[in-house]
């Protein structure tokens, strides 16, 4: 009997300590849901890439015709700014065969040592630091390289009013 009664008291203070955890777990969502929501235009670059609004200075992602990366930062007007101290770095490919790319400056731009592997839909994480002793923003998306049916822009960068609903969805770690 006293086995049985240790085994309730047991389940009971796991299910308590259970249920503290997921109302602590959907205040935090709810509280970054609502503190990091922030409402952009859809905007391409002044290259036509892919404006990425969760770094400040605000980025511009490109995939060049050789498929590299193309990273410039914009300044308040949306136009090329000149670098300052930021770093880039991006993981991308199969999990399996990963291809890890370093970036060199390049007039206002960074640009990538690597090709992005080959294939349409890339998964793709973005490490950008905006100084040597900044936390770094970590962007994960999915670089769809194929046509947008109703804009001129690659799926990745689309501005069309389905940006939203399809291309929309990615997982940013900003730094705290």
């Amino acid at each position: 009997m006293k086995k049985l009664s240790r085994t309730l008291v047991s389940s009971a203070a796991a299910l308590a300590a259970l249920a503290c955890l997921s109302i602590s777990s959907v205040k935090a969502a709810e509280d970054d849901d609502h503190g990091h929501h922030h409402h952009h235009a859809t905007m391409a670059g002044p290259n036509g890439g892919k404006v990425l609004h969760e770094v400040e200075p605000h980025a511009e992602l490109l995939v060049t015709k050789d498929r590299k990366l193309q990273f410039t930062f914009l300044n308040k007007d949306g136009k090329a700014d000149a670098p300052d101290k930021q770093s880039i770095s991006v993981i991308c490919g199969k999990r399996s065969k990963p291809t890890r790319m370093k970036f060199a400056l390049k007039g206002k731009s960074f640009l990538s040592d690597k090709a992005l592997p080959a294939g349409l839909n890339i998964p793709t994480v973005v490490r950008i630091k905006m100084g040597p002793k900044e936390k770094a923003t970590i962007i994960r998306l999915n670089l769809n390289l194929g046509n947008c049916p109703t804009c001129k822009h690659l799926e990745y960068a689309c501005i069309c009013e389905h940006a939203h609903e399809e291309h929309g969805k990615k997982d940013v770690k900003k730094p705290k």
